[in-house]
């Protein structure tokens, strides 16, 4: 049985402008014990469809089931959730302990047992030093860790996260990514975590709900998200850099870049289409492949970033170390066969085995 499902969830609003769709027949299921990401750029309706599951939103089509049961029409408390919003929430006035288990005096928690979870949980955020302190007086990491803190000591079985990492440091966001992730795992926690930074969604999530437009545009793990990107959205959104992507038009032989003479990318089927390839997968300095003009080059340390120009469009690839190259040199790029992704004229992605083999200049 999943934890959480969402059936044809909408929330639509009428403003001067017309309707707007924050959340538009959005379906999916959560299996327990999993870290769960709705992923998407500001205006997706990712918040909103966290809102739903949590009773703060009246859905207005669908229905949101928890733990086998529809809790649509119940409220926020009826629902056996806890929630960390992006701005903590603390009260100022109150110390790190009695923040920590405001919730358990509200719902008349007997003090013994508020006692004994507030031990546990504060051993368990590493907050049990703290626990006299205000909030003014903590780190954002540790504030952050406070409110985890609220949410755990409830013990219910699913918790809402809405970008509870969006006011902290680069650094405190890496450390906090780690612990969150571990601390959902060692308590088989069910996680839904609204985010709309990439990089937390592929490190931390078992699986990502990719938003566009209050619709989703694919539901999958990490992994199938970066290799099989269902269309030119997902391919632009994932990866850093993200998939490069080269319009073709008819040519000799075959498809090739608009705006090249060639050599033939794909069959001549696959014209008005777009070809798709991952900056770490491209070669450079084959004579035999597509020849560029090199734009930048970004030395990163490990590796750096070759920004080229290829007919009427630029990619990026990335290679290990320093690049002899330079801007306004001339070099050849190539790629393997198996990691080019075609898009239809749609948008959509093809799988390899429905067009032909691609040309021989993808090696």
């Amino acid at each position: 049985m999943s934890a959480i499902v969402a059936r044809g969830l909408a929330k639509h609003w009428t403003t001067a402008e017309g309707s707007v769709r924050a959340v538009d027949d959005v379906s999916f299921a959560f299996d327990p014990g999993t870290l769960n990401v709705l992923l998407g750029p500001s205006g997706c309706g990712k918040s909103t469809t966290l809102r739903l599951l949590a009773g703060l939103e009246a859905a207005d089509a669908g229905r949101v089931e928890i733990d086998g049961r529809d809790v649509t029409g119940l409220s926020p408390s009826a629902r056996n959730i806890s929630m960390v919003f992006q701005s903590y929430a603390l009260f100022p006035h109150l110390d790190v302990a009695e923040n920590i288990v405001f919730g358990l005096r509200v719902r008349k928690v007997s003090p013994a047992e508020r006692d004994t979870r507030l031990a546990k949980v504060a051993h368990l955020l590493g907050l049990s030093p703290y626990l006299a302190r205000k909030p003014s007086q903590l780190s954002g990491g540790q504030q952050q860790r406070v409110a985890l803190g609220r949410a755990i000591i409830a013990e219910t079985p699913v918790c809402l996260m809405d970008e509870p990492l969006s006011n902290l440091d680069a650094q405190l966001r890496a450390e906090m990514r780690q612990e969150i992730r571990a601390l959902q795992t060692r308590l088989r926690i069910t996680m839904v975590y609204v985010t709309h930074d990439q990089v937390e969604a592929m490190s931390m999530a078992d699986r990502v709900v990719l938003l566009n437009k209050g619709r989703i545009e694919q539901d999958g793990t990490p992994a199938e998200l970066y290799e099989t990107p269902a269309n030119v959205f997902v391919a632009r959104f994932i990866g850093t850099p993200p998939m490069n992507l080269l319009p073709l038009v008819a040519g000799g032989g075959g498809a090739i870049v608009a705006g090249t003479e060639g050599p033939p990318m794909l069959p001549a089927a696959c014209a008005g289409g777009t070809l798709g390839v991952r900056p770490e997968h491209i070669a450079i300095g084959f004579e035999d492949g597509v020849r560029v003009g090199v734009a930048n080059v970004e030395y990163l340390g490990a590796d750096s970033l070759v920004t080229c120009t290829v007919g009427d469009a630029q990619l990026q690839a990335r290679v290990a170390g320093r690049c002899a190259l330079a801007r306004g040199d001339t070099t050849w790029l190539k790629w393997p066969r198996g990691a080019a992704t075609w898009f239809d004229d749609t948008g959509r992605r093809v799988a390899h085995d429905s067009t032909e083999a691609p040309a021989t200049m993808l090696a």
